[in-house]
């Protein structure tokens, strides 16, 4: 919802889901058809579908939520958005961007 709010994207951009049932829902096709999006469900037994989700909530797990116990949810919400809006989107650098950020990745490439 962020991204959409922040970005308003005017071509079709593809978003990653797993299988859930929530990811199917006329609901959630509907806010994609609204928005711009074009949903893309991985396949079972296909780990490349989703290889960049992985990879976040892998350093989100390694670089955050292990050396860290909050003790609200209120508190580790605030904390996982802390670490993607400022430490992953603007400072961190990813080696599949050329070593930058991805908020520098994105303002390189407008």
């Amino acid at each position: 919802m962020m991204a959409v709010w922040r970005h308003k994207p005017t071509d079709q951009v593809i978003v990653h889901s797993y299988q859930g049932s929530q990811y199917g829902s006329d609901d959630w096709q509907r806010f994609c058809r609204a928005n711009n999006l074009a949903p893309g469900m991985n396949r079972r037994g296909n780990c490349w579908d989703n290889a960049v989700a992985e990879s976040f909530f892998s350093s989100l797990q390694k670089e955050r939520i292990r050396k860290h116990i909050d003790k609200t949810r209120d508190l580790a919400r605030a904390d996982i958005f802390g670490y993607i809006e400022v430490s992953y989107n603007r400072t961190r650098r990813h080696s599949h961007l050329g070593g930058v950020s991805p908020e520098a990745f994105e303002q390189a490439s407008s």
